[in-house]
């Protein structure tokens, strides 16, 4: 069957060591992908033990998409009007995935659903322009949708269950897709990645306003300082040298072991980094509106355990990608766990604890310069 030729337009091969940087429309993309995170944020606040479970169910099915959706623009970068418009669809398919998300486990599962199986539907489109191997990830994508459509249909406890079966689906699909047919430019994956967890890292500062809500008085100016500086921390882990260190690591490979590198370190290893800024938000949304009294159980723990995870999924990262160690940050990381009671005692307290831990962990280092 022939193509439309609006759609069937000519890839031009890119070598796979050729810059490639992340155009507008991506970044655009990515604003909508983030607020997918906001609101996965909010089931973290509504209920902080079974919201968390949740959102992490949630965040799995669309994070192995969105990972999706930057191999393709990799693959097929939007620089033609079709591509364009379909790469738009996609981000609508994001969207009312998104609006379906506080309702996702209470009715709303089908419109979520059918906003991950137009998600599915555009980016196969666009990623056969590409390459065949993609016929090898299909199956894979269509089957963890009707499972998705099967759990909006259903109640507990086979929601959760259908929930599960998905995203175990999408997760363990690489070690039966393989990784040969899918060139990756190591530029442009480190840019997209980097400029994702900047958009996230936004959002946690979003809740310091949010958290306020406008009860500005001097008393409370303590508390948003030392969140603005434990997200700040939390960029300095990511950003400060490892950034431009993780493309050369990515260069030095063949494109097979590129792309396992990859999977190891963008995808697998940003889950528990991106996962732990969703909490970090939901703590520091509750630790800044009563900056001097105990915080509630599900709040302290979401504050010490999101800086927790970031940590260790830093360090996943860097062991994944063959970058030099930083066994300070994964001290930092348990030592974390320890500022909970203290949550529960003061709020601004456990924010001064875990700023001085990771401030400390981070100071110790001592980062080799890299020399290109």
């Amino acid at each position: 069957m022939r193509l439309p030729s609006w759609f069937a337009e000519r890839i031009e091969p890119v070598a796979p060591d050729e810059e490639l940087r992340v155009s507008s429309l991506e970044l655009f993309f990515d604003l909508v992908f983030v607020f997918t995170v906001t609101q996965l944020t909010t089931l973290v606040v509504a209920d902080f033990s079974w919201g968390s479970l949740q959102a992490l169910a949630v965040f799995g099915a669309l994070w192995w998409m969105y990972s999706g959706y930057v191999w393709l623009t990799n693959a097929v970068p939007p620089t033609r009007p079709a591509r364009k418009i379909l790469l738009i669809g996609g981000m609508a398919g994001f969207l009312l995935v998104a609006l379906a998300i506080p309702a996702a486990f209470d009715g709303g599962g089908v419109l979520l659903a059918v906003g991950y199986l137009i998600v599915v539907l555009i980016h196969a489109a666009l990623y056969l322009q590409a390459t065949a191997a993609f016929i090898r990830v299909l199956p894979f994508n269509l089957v963890g949708t009707a499972l998705l459509f099967a759990a909006g249909l259903t109640v507990e406890p086979w929601r959760a269950l259908l929930w599960v079966a998905a995203v175990v689906l999408l997760w363990t699909s690489p070690y039966f897709i393989g990784q040969k047919g899918f060139a990756l430019h190591p530029g442009h994956i480190v840019e997209r990645h980097a400029a994702l967890v900047i958009i996230v890292l936004g959002e946690s500062l979003l809740a310091i306003g949010i958290g306020i809500n406008g009860h500005v008085d001097p008393w409370v100016i303590p508390a948003a300082v030392l969140s603005i500086a434990l997200v700040a921390g939390l960029w300095w882990a990511y950003f400060v040298g490892d950034e431009e260190a993780a493309r050369h690591a990515l260069l030095r490979v063949d494109v097979v072991r590129r792309t396992q590198l990859i999977l190891g370190g963008f995808y697998y290893g940003h889950v528990p980094l991106l996962m732990g800024m969703v909490a970090v938000a939901a703590g520091i949304k509750k630790a800044v509106s009563h900056p001097y009294e105990g915080m509630p159980a599900g709040p302290a723990i979401a504050l010490a355990v999101g800086v927790t995870l970031f940590l260790l999924g830093d360090a996943w990262f860097r062991r994944a990608l063959g970058l030099p160690p930083a066994p300070n940050r994964a001290v930092a990381a348990l030592l974390a766990l320890a500022a909970i009671p203290i949550g529960l005692w003061s709020a601004i307290a456990e924010l001064g604890v875990l700023v001085a831990l990771l401030a400390a962990a981070l100071a110790m280092e001592q980062r080799p310069t890299l020399r290109t």
